[in-house]
């Protein structure tokens, strides 16, 4: 978290600084009070394809058998995947922007099980072929307010819900019947968003929230969860309505709903096409 937070603010503050020396730069061919290209619009949407590399552990428990940390990576050999994300943002003034975005995730593997676990209820054995479904629905509604806003850059915050839905299903035919465990869970969080043009068509922009609910916050110990989202992307825009973008980006989420947990970690870059109007 420190790493992270320092590493906002370096960024924030060299957007800035960068936007600045533009600024300076093209001041003699455009009107300083001007937006930088991009900057005009009311409608933007973005879409985008995210390669990122899993880190994901879950356990679920069944009539009062205490599940197995399995991983999904090594133990039943799920492995990188390309998902499609879709972004849309509503601007209807300068400083206030209305966002969302949604990301379908799913992950199938099949793998002979070399490592035994229990898995909702039911123990999987070494040596039987497990099937591996994991779907991760993921959304997000937000609000930012950007409360500094130049020519070459802004800084913002961010509030925001994430609304997460995972459904791990794991099949054999030498167990019987499926097993499956469900989760879904609304997570308010907050975070900061800050954006400098390298040059007035060329703009570096990271954003970051969070949100920690620790079980001694609660009346009871069966729910506590975090999600904590960095991203980092460049957009070479070719006009006020069209560009491209290539970024970084990061999830770590962890939740507990009784005696089920998850820790779900995905990392890799994206990129894709951005339409305004």
């Amino acid at each position: 978290m420190r790493m992270r937070s320092f590493a906002i603010v370096a960024f924030l503050a060299a957007g800035l600084s960068l936007a600045a020396s533009a600024e300076a730069q093209y001041g003699a061919r455009r009107p300083t009070s001007e937006r930088a290209t991009g900057e005009t619009y009311h409608v933007e949407v973005i879409g985008a394809f995210w390669n990122p590399s899993p880190d994901i552990v879950i356990s679920s428990e069944q009539f009062d058998i205490i599940g197995t940390d399995v991983d999904f990576v090594q133990t039943l050999g799920i492995s990188d995947t390309k998902f499609k994300q879709l972004k849309v943002v509503l601007r209807p003034a300068t400083k206030h922007k209305f966002r969302f975005e949604y990301t379908p995730i799913t992950y199938d593997a099949d793998k002979v099980i070399t490592a035994s676990f229990v898995f909702n209820g039911q123990l999987y054995q070494v040596g039987i072929p497990v099937t591996t479904n994991l779907k991760w629905k993921a959304y997000r509604f937000g609000y930012e307010w950007d409360i500094l806003y130049k020519s070459r850059g802004f800084l913002g915050l961010l509030v925001d819900l994430k609304y997460t839905d995972i459904e791990a299903t794991l099949s054999s035919s030498a167990v019987g019947a499926a097993q499956f465990t469900h989760a879904q869970a609304p997570i308010p969080a907050i975070g900061v968003v800050g954006r400098g043009y390298v040059v007035p068509n060329i703009s570096i922009t990271g954003e970051f929230s969070a949100f920690k609910l620790p079980e001694r916050a609660l009346t009871t110990d069966d729910y506590s969860g975090r999600f904590y989202d960095f991203d980092l992307y460049g957009t070479v825009n070719f006009n006020d309505h069209v560009g491209a973008q290539l970024g970084y980006r990061s999830w770590d989420v962890f939740y507990k709903v009784k005696k089920d947990t998850g820790t779900l970690h995905l990392t890799g870059p994206y990129f894709g096409g951005v339409v305004r109007f």
